[in-house]
């Protein structure tokens, strides 16, 4: 017997009860499920709430102090611009103040000024009533004289003209001789003072060299060597360098003359190279001259790089360096003119320092005054002018170019670099030991200078005495008065400054006087 006829129950009934019971177990899980569901949501919207409350009491704080903080900025803002006007206010009432206490001034000042020319009015009538009796009474005067004299009036007023006209001629001489002692003791002794200090306060030495390489031989049987085969090796040696290679009598010595010092400087090397090497052949000397010639250009580089160094001025454009450096192999009157374009840089910053100018442009105008001595090989024309323009092409300002060019008064001067490097110029090449002077430039420039003294009317004899530093005039003391005397001395030392060349100053001197001589027998 089964279970389902035990509980007497058919086995299809207890199905059916089954899946009734199933049913209502279903219902109540899902039910049982969706109350904690709707549990869980509320418990989620209860949550959501808190946190909605929580933001809301955030940003009303967030607000309230945000809405603190922009009070105080803008009651702070306020005080400040309270301030500012009041600040204002008062400086509005000093400077009102001010005013008013000028416009008093004004009012006080113009008083004093009406008084002043009521007084000058009052004085002016006087004058004009003390110039019309003084006017009568040289009417009088004169027709008393007239009268006297028994001249007329026409003759009488000559006659006191050139009185007068000489009375005006000395105290015009006097005047000018007692303003010109002032003022040349004056200057002189300022530009005594600058220019010593300069000179103080700088000194260089300098390398003399000659115009021609002479090298040294161990023996003479090299000469045949570097004559070569037909005179082949010198031929190839002198077309590389362009220079003339001579080889004469003289024991023990080669001279190497070039009209470029560049030129003679890579012949000097290449030569001497060639004479330690030993092979001396066509191939050989165009090798060694090419290197020599590559090194050159980077000596002549660093020469002129180092020159900028010394003289204390900025970095120049590598061109500029380039033929400055040039400037290394060429002499002037036995001084080498790199360093004389140094020296005279150092001078014209010492001058500037003095006069308070500015020393940087100074230095850099002395320290390129000569460098168109590099290129005048190349161009023609002063060696100024020609420095001048290459500075301009390369950007250099146009003070510093003006300054170049008229170094040597070839063009006006517009501002006063010109001028500074003029006078270093001067201070260089004049001090003592700086250049050598040939014997024939030297006489010729002491006749001219004789020249110029005997050019004037009423010079007797004329002497050019201690090497040309001095000039003394004899005149005529019948046609040269002692007034004329002084100014025939001026007129000198223009014409002398206008037409001749010279270093420092040159002292004229002219000497009047009058002998009596008699002989007693």
């Amino acid at each position: 017997m089964t279970l389902f006829a035990a509980f007497g129950l058919p086995e299809a009934g207890w199905i059916v009860l089954g899946a009734m019971l199933g049913y209502l177990f279903t219902r109540f899980q899902e039910r049982a499920r969706q109350q904690e569901i709707e549990a869980q949501r509320k418990e989620r919207v209860a949550a959501t709430e808190r946190e909605v409350e929580a933001l809301l009491r955030e940003a009303r704080v967030a607000a309230n102090e945000e809405a603190i903080k922009l009070r105080n900025q803008a009651e702070l803002a306020y005080v400040t611009r309270q301030q500012e006007v009041t600040g204002a206010e008062q400086r509005l009432a000093q400077r009102e103040t001010l005013i008013n206490t000028q416009l008093e001034g004004f009012i006080q000042r113009e008083k004093g000024i009406q008084t002043q020319q009521a007084a000058l009015d009052a004085r002016e009538c006087a004058l004009e009533k003390a110039r019309t009796e003084a006017e009568a009474l040289a009417l009088a005067r004169r027709e008393q004289l007239a009268n006297v004299a028994q001249l007329t009036e026409a003759e009488a007023r000559v006659q006191f003209l050139k009185e007068c006209e000489l009375a005006a001629l000395r105290d015009a001489n006097e005047l000018s001789r007692r303003i010109l002692t002032d003022a040349k003791n004056k200057s002189e002794e300022q530009a005594r003072r600058v220019i010593s200090l300069a000179i103080q306060r700088y000194a260089a030495q300098h390398t003399y060299e000659t115009t021609t390489a002479t090298i040294t031989l161990t023996g003479d049987e090299i000469k045949g060597r570097i004559i070569g085969r037909e005179g082949r090796n010198i031929r190839a040696f002198e077309a590389l360098t362009g220079v003339t290679v001579l080889i004469d009598d003289t024991p023990g010595a080669v001279v190497l003359s070039g009209f470029d010092p560049v030129r003679r400087e890579v012949a000097r090397e290449a030569m001497q190279r060639l004479i330690l090497d030993g092979r001396i052949h066509p191939t050989r000397i165009e090798e060694v001259v090419a290197k020599v010639k590559e090194e050159m250009d980077e000596n002549v580089r660093k020469a002129g790089e180092d020159a900028i160094f010394r003289a204390g001025v900025p970095p120049l454009h590598e061109d500029i360096a380039q033929v400055l450096g040039k400037l290394r192999f060429r002499m002037s009157f036995s001084q080498n003119v790199l360093d004389h374009s140094v020296e005279v840089a150092h001078l014209t910053g010492l001058l500037a320092a003095e006069l308070g100018l500015n020393v940087a442009a100074a230095k850099r105008a002395g320290l390129l005054h000569d460098i168109g001595k590099a290129l005048q090989q190349d161009m023609e024309g002063s060696h100024a002018k020609i420095g001048a323009e290459f500075l301009q092409r390369l950007g250099e300002t146009p003070d510093i170019v003006n300054g170049v060019a008229a170094h040597h008064d070839e063009v006006p001067h517009t501002c006063l670099w010109g001028i500074l490097v003029s006078a270093a110029d001067a201070m260089s090449a004049s001090r003592p030991g700086a250049r050598s002077e040939s014997m024939d430039t030297y006489v010729k420039r002491l006749e001219n200078l004789e020249k110029i003294g005997l050019s004037f009317p009423g010079v007797d004899k004329c002497y050019a005495v201690q090497a040309g530093r001095e000039l003394r005039v004899f005149v005529q003391p019948d046609v040269i008065t002692d007034d004329q005397a002084t100014a025939l001395a001026r007129n000198l030392c223009r014409k002398i400054e206008d037409e001749m060349q010279y270093p420092g100053q040159i002292r004229v001197t002219v000497i009047r006087e009058t002998r009596a001589v008699e002989f007693a027998k």
